[in-house]
């Protein structure tokens, strides 16, 4: 048995491990998700079918309701067939539009993806290059009014919230200055508002931590070996520097999926964007409980999804670490 081949093997193993793990935290956080659904309905005081049809409905209307949707079984008879249907993508049916809730999530998931995908890749892509260029202007102790400044100005943008800035947005551009739309979605335009007030707040959070970890990076041996050997400082900084902040940087942006998410729930309503967070807002609102519980576990193990997805890149990228750590 060669040292080679016994290598591969090993390698293999670990990555069997890894993936087990985080494939077995999935799911059980999946599992975790829907028993937090469906206690949601039944911890809620009252008749959530009474709530939903008005206190003036017949009581024969009332019943008809309940059976229809298996509130009148055993409770872990409801739920085995909560979980069951739930895996198949049946969630049910609408209490307010009396379409399938599946239906309705998939006309307005897409416009919700779209409207967190491009906030997360402006993130990413405007964190990265401005936390390193800071970096690069403030190390040593240099520059000490910009460092001032940056961290000023990015302390205020973390503080805001996502509703705020885009109640501003819809002030000034809509209201005071009357220049663009500023409601639905209509074209390409329509994206920059909603994608600003996503972005924002978790661009200037990633930011400080770019440029806190390019600080802790410039202060090892191979960078000042770089340094040392007088190549421009875009070299040094994106050959030598980027590789080794990948890491922190996918780490926190796998982190700032669920806050997107929830983001989107303020910033939709303020923009009436049609994705699911208005969506989930109406239908709580219409005390539409089916579709509640479906928009909720669609999010949510989306955001798990996404999650896996960042691990595993991760271990890719720094596989000793990530998949030794477990």
């Amino acid at each position: 048995m060669t040292p080679t081949w016994t290598r591969r093997r090993t390698a293999q193993r670990a990555w069997g491990r890894f993936l087990f793990r985080r494939i077995g935290r999935l799911l059980g956080s999946v599992f975790a998700l829907l028993v937090g659904t469906f206690a949601m309905v039944h911890l809620i005081p009252g008749d959530p079918v009474r709530a939903a049809l008005g206190v003036t409905a017949p009581a024969d209307l009332v019943a008809s309701r309940r059976h229809s949707l298996g509130l009148d079984q055993p409770l872990l008879q409801q739920f085995w067939h909560y979980v069951a249907a739930s895996v198949t993508g049946d969630f049910g049916v609408s209490m307010s539009s009396n379409l399938p809730v599946s239906e309705v999530i998939s006309e307005r998931l897409p416009n919700t993806l779209s409207l967190a995908g491009l906030a997360f890749v402006v993130i990413m892509s405007v964190s990265t290059p401005l936390g390193i260029a800071v970096a690069s202007l403030t190390r040593d102790g240099r520059r000490r009014g910009a460092e001032l400044a940056f961290t000023t100005v990015t302390g205020v943008l973390v503080a805001v919230p996502e509703f705020l800035v885009a109640v501003g947005c819809v002030a000034l551009f809509g209201v005071l200055l009357a220049v663009v739309p500023v409601a639905g979605r209509s074209g390409p335009s329509s994206y920059v508002f909603p994608v600003t007030a996503l972005a924002l707040g978790p661009t200037a959070a990633l930011t400080r931590i770019v440029r806190v970890e390019t600080l802790r990076v410039s202060s090892m041996d191979y960078m000042r070996t770089a340094r040392s050997k007088r190549l421009p400082a875009r070299l040094v900084y994106l050959r030598h520097a980027l590789p080794n902040l990948l890491t922190a940087s996918l780490t926190i942006g796998g982190l700032l999926i669920g806050s997107l998410v929830a983001g989107t729930v303020l910033v939709e309503n303020v923009f009436a964007w049609p994705g699911l967070g208005m969506t989930f807002v109406d239908s709580i609102s219409a005390k539409d409980y089916p579709l509640v519980q479906g928009i909720v576990i669609v999010l949510g193990a989306g955001v798990l999804v996404v999650n896996l997805l960042v691990d595993v890149l991760l271990a890719i990228l720094d596989p000793r670490s990530t998949i030794m750590e477990g």
